[in-house]
């Protein structure tokens, strides 16, 4: 099985902490040059620092706030000679659909489907004049099935789950493949986030929210960001050139559908 990404060059969005920044550690294990891009510069050269060299591997990084959709356009246009990208931004906060204000809506695609938009743009070119792409969206399970509690996320990541199908169909053909990884409840600060908001709405102990939601996975247990960034770094890889517009879950057995 061909995983070598030695000569390749990723860009992995939301890469200093988290599924993100494991993300770009498996890349970086298979031998590609990577860039992070997210908004904290000091948190930034902490991440790169501990990504793995060998040979002639190079890593760096980009400041861009995704709240600012012309800042992101304008870092990535001078920095666009990419053959991987990774998108993957933190989900908005939760709540249920119909109490949201429109403007969190807007907010949520402004910082989900239309940075991926533009990112894409920036970096398709390259790709194609490569003959080899590999967009990869870090999305959720509620691709599948929406979450309670989490309306505006939920149709958030639909969005960009259909958009990424439609990516898949016309880029195909140039060698770039589009592809979303949907991970289920994981050990990162977002779900801790999650668990502590759910047990003050409920009246009840963290602990308590915490034993309700992994009694819903088969595994029985949150999975480990370096887990989700194993799929990651496979679509990324030569070996999944014929992997094209699917959704992975990621969630140990907990979505409810095929």
């Amino acid at each position: 099985m061909n995983l070598d990404l030695t000569g390749k060059n990723a860009l992995v969005c939301g890469s200093t902490q988290g599924i993100g920044l494991a993300s770009a550690k498996e890349l970086a294990l298979l031998g590609a040059n990577v860039t992070l891009l997210a908004r904290n510069k000091t948190s930034l050269e902490e991440a790169v620092a501990s990504l793995h060299r060998e040979g002639n591997q190079t890593h760096s990084y980009l400041v861009a706030d995704f709240a600012d959709n012309q800042q992101v356009k304008d870092v990535v246009a001078k920095n666009n000679r990419f053959h991987i990208l990774v998108n993957n931004t933190g989900g908005p906060p939760g709540g249920k659909a119909i109490d949201a204000n429109p403007t969190e809506f807007l907010t949520a695609f402004s910082n989900h489907l239309i940075n991926n938009q533009l990112l894409a743009q920036a970096i398709v070119p390259f790709m194609k004049s490569e003959g080899y792409g590999r967009i990869i969206n870090i999305i959720s399970t509620s691709v599948k099935t929406p979450i309670r509690g989490l309306g505006v996320s939920n149709t958030t990541r639909g969005a960009v789950a259909s958009w990424a199908k439609t990516l898949a169909t016309e880029l195909g053909e140039f060698g770039i493949t589009v592809n979303n990884v949907l991970p289920g409840s994981t050990n990162t600060q977002r779900i801790w986030d999650i668990v502590e908001n759910n047990a003050k709405k409920q009246g009840v102990s963290a602990s308590e929210v915490e034993a309700k939601m992994k009694a819903e996975v088969p595994a029985s247990r949150f999975a480990e960001p370096y887990e989700i960034a194993a799929a990651v770094a496979f679509l990324a890889s030569p070996a999944a050139a014929y992997i094209n517009g699917i959704n992975v879950p990621v969630d140990g057995g907990r979505t409810p559908t095929l």
